[in-house]
């Protein structure tokens, strides 16, 4: 970028070797471009140079941004400076965004399915979709640690705490009860499953946060969530119920 009196520069020192190109780097220089910076952009090529330049401005990591003559420092703090983030002690340690992404894309992919098979979103079976798939994807997100999700799971669901081995099969049972009701199939199976571990995780919920008032992350979206327990546990919950009452008035009533 050329720069002319009105320019605003940055110096960045980043790794660029030819085993490990840091990808901090890369997105601190991005982030700097899109503020409106030249970035004078210095490679730091070896082991032994980068060693040496966290040696002598005596930080333990890069990248590291200058501006003005200033350190700034490595990409998160970067994103600080320019206001993006808040400062850590500001920070919070939760999250609704896996939640958010979750449910959001299966909301959508339950609106797609729906016209392509009846050639329109506005359709009871696009709901259906929508919460059968939003099971399925929660549940792939415990199976990628059965072990931590299951540890986490103890901390409120009452029959677990009875049956520890209940929070490894939790997972599974609400995969397989989501992928039958996706197909419609075998409803005989899929709707007592989804009624059983939905009525006991209400409970649980609702047990640990309206009545005990505890203060704790929910395992809905794996082992290491940050999602605080409450509202999005008790409804997905409360979603496996509706789904385990209504899939066979659906399939054998109507």
């Amino acid at each position: 970028m050329p720069k002319d009196g009105n320019t605003k520069s940055a110096k960045l020192y980043r790794m660029v070797m030819p085993g490990h190109l840091c990808p901090f780097g890369l997105k601190s220089k991005d982030l700097l471009e899109r503020q409106g910076f030249a970035v004078e952009d210095y490679h730091l090529e070896t082991r032994e140079e980068t060693d040496a330049f966290m040696e002598e401005y005596r930080v333990d990591t890069t990248p590291q941004t200058f501006i003005a003559g200033e350190r700034i420092g490595g990409y998160d703090a970067l994103r600080v400076h320019f206001g993006i983030d808040p400062p850590p002690e500001e920070q919070s340690d939760t999250s609704y965004q896996p939640v958010i992404a979750i449910f959001s894309v299966t909301f959508l992919l339950g609106l797609g399915l729906s016209w392509h098979q009846y050639g329109t979103i506005f359709t009871l079976r696009a709901l259906e979709w929508f919460v059968a798939l939003s099971m399925t994807v929660l549940a792939i997100e415990k199976l990628q640690d059965v072990k931590s999700f299951s540890t986490m799971f103890l901390n409120y669901d009452l029959l677990a705490r009875r049956w520890v081995r209940y929070g490894y099969i939790y997972p599974f049972a609400e995969a397989l009860a989501g992928i039958l009701m996706v197909a419609g199939a075998f409803i005989w199976l899929a709707a007592p499953v989804a009624l059983f571990i939905g009525t006991v995780g209400a409970i649980s919920v609702f047990k640990a946060v309206y009545i005990d008032r505890r203060e704790l992350k929910c395992a809905c979206v794996g082992g290491e969530s940050a999602v605080p327990l409450g509202f999005v546990s008790l409804t997905e919950s409360l979603m496996m119920m509706a789904m385990g009452l209504w899939m066979p008035v659906r399939y054998f009533l109507l």
